[in-house]
This record gives C-alpha cells, structure tokens and sequence, in this order.
C-alpha cells in the first residue's frame, strides 16, 4: 500500500489511445483508452473523477485507474466536465455536461474503438463527487446507465453541506444551500432521487476522512433493492482509486459484478 495515499492524484499513467469531443467547450472531452487482449467485447467504462467538483481537479488524476481498467481488458472512457470555478461549471453546466458527455459515449467509443465495446449504455464508475455525478444520471437518465460502481460517492448533497465537506465545495455546485435552492437541491440530490432503478454497487472506506461513510450508508437504506453497499474497514478515500492499494481488488470485483448481473 502506498505510504501517501494521495500519492494516486499524481502519479504518472500512459497516455489515453484517443481524446475526443462530445462538445464544444474545451472540457467537454473524453479519453477513451483500448482494452488490453483480445477477449469478446466489454461494456465501456465511463470514469467519473472527483474532486468535489472543482476545477483545480480533473480526469488526469484517474489515469492510474482507468490504465489499470483497460490492462484488466475494459474499455475505458475518462469523461471531463465543465466545474466549479470555470465559466458555465456549477448549477446547471456541470450536471448537464455530464448527462449530455454520458449519452454520446457508446456512439464516441464504437467509432474510436470498433468491435471492442459491448453495444448499449455504459456503466459508470464515479469516484467521492464522482460518484455523485453517476448516480445523478442514473435517476435522471437511466436508458444511458448500465449499471453504477460508486465509490466514496456524495450521495447526500444536503447532508454534505450541512457538514461543509471540503470548505463549501456543495455551495459552490449549487449556489448556496437547500434553504435558498430548494429547487436545486430536489433535482441534483441523490438523496432526494430515490429509488434508483439502475444497479449500484457502491463502495466506501469507513476510514474515510473526505466523505464520511455514513453518508454512503444513509443513501443506501433509502436507494431501494438495486442499491448494495460494500464497506472496506480499513480504506480511506483516495485507497479506492489506486490499482496499487489493498483495496482495489475489491473495486475491481464490485465491477466485475456489475457486468455480470447484465
């Protein structure tokens, strides 16, 4: 286990096979790595980076995940998104970049990747707000969704703001709290999307420092019989996305799961 378990944002991963555009701002860009092998054809991965949605972090920092997807035999697309502190991030642009940058995948990846992506919607894999992002499109556009890893996800906008997880970052999505963005807050919330229709696998240290598992284990009591939680005694947050951590066996079989309940 790395001694630095923020070493993973840093760390150097190969360069992705292509980078394309899903719209017209700069960050409106997926990176769509190769499956490694020549095994029958996958569903695309679609990784979701945290960061709590700003924009001093992007999908770079998930290179050593989305490499060791694409080594593991996955397609993998790295989808970026307009973020706090941008024009056009925040309410509304962030979330609708995402629905929009999620429903263009499986026609982006069949073009860059022919004959190595599974036909129909991806499944998505979304990390801290992430994770947030992917269940969001799962209840609002679940026809795009094959089914949901969430890891350390912001499942509950409301919760994390009463909490100021990492120094306002959900005032900042949202413009404020749930007394002034009522609306807001009805339509960005996971907590607030219940049930989800779409199988969930998430996943969530209880060592966790950034986005408590508690927040993991309210969600999920409430998400309905597609939703299951898995929680690692031992893992932090950052542990969830690094391929080289005790913990990314259990990533990596919460995925596996997922293609196979398809």
């Amino acid at each position: 286990m790395p001694a630095d378990p923020r070493a993973v944002l840093t760390r150097p991963a190969p360069p992705p096979d292509e980078t394309l555009a899903y719209g017209d701002h700069p960050d409106q860009i997926v990176d769509l790595r190769r499956p490694a092998g020549d095994a029958p054809a996958r569903p695309l991965v679609a990784v979701l980076h945290g960061g709590f949605w700003r924009a001093e972090y992007d999908r770079t920092h998930t290179g050593p995940l989305a490499a060791a997807l694409a080594a593991l035999g996955w397609p993998v697309a790295q989808l970026e998104y307009r973020r706090t502190g941008q024009p056009g991030g925040g309410w509304p642009g962030t979330l609708t970049d995402v629905l929009a940058g999620v429903a263009a995948l499986p026609a982006l990846a069949a073009r860059a990747l022919p004959g190595r992506v599974a036909a129909g919607p991806p499944l998505l894999l979304g990390h801290s707000a992430g994770g947030h992002l992917a269940l969001y499109v799962a209840a609002h556009a679940p026809a795009t969704v094959r089914g949901v890893l969430a890891l350390a996800p912001v499942a509950d906008l409301a919760e994390a703001y009463r909490l100021d997880l990492d120094g306002g970052a959900v005032a900042a999505l949202l413009g404020g709290g749930p007394a002034e963005h009522p609306d807001r807050y009805a339509a960005a919330d996971p907590r607030e999307l219940v049930p989800l229709r779409t199988r969930t696998v998430i996943v969530h240290g209880v060592q966790d420092q950034q986005v408590p598992v508690t927040i993991s284990r309210g969600y999920t009591a409430a998400a309905g019989a597609e939703v299951s939680l898995v929680e690692l005694p031992e893992c932090e947050h950052f542990g969830l996305i690094d391929p080289e951590s005790a913990a990314w066996p259990r990533v990596r079989d919460a995925l596996q799961s997922l293609h196979k309940d398809q």
